[in-house]
């Protein structure tokens, strides 16, 4: 499954919309897609399973890259 992951990548700041960013990353859980970023240090604000048209739609951004993480 997909996930599109909002997130500051300063994590001790408060979050500001201007500067939030998104990621999308394989996994087959919230919780795993936690743990993959966790190395990061980002601040998370939302992670969102990706399916059917939502995921057919985020596909056409230029923007969408699925993070390679193990």
């Amino acid at each position: 499954m997909i996930f599109k992951v909002y997130y500051q990548e300063v994590l001790l700041e408060a979050p500001v919309r201007e500067k939030t960013k998104t990621v999308y990353v394989e996994a087959e859980s919230e919780r795993e897609v936690r743990a993959k970023l966790l190395p990061f240090n980002y601040n998370i604000e939302l992670v969102q399973a990706l399916t059917g048209a939502h995921l057919e739609f985020e596909k056409q951004s230029e923007n969408f890259k699925v993070l390679e993480l193990v």
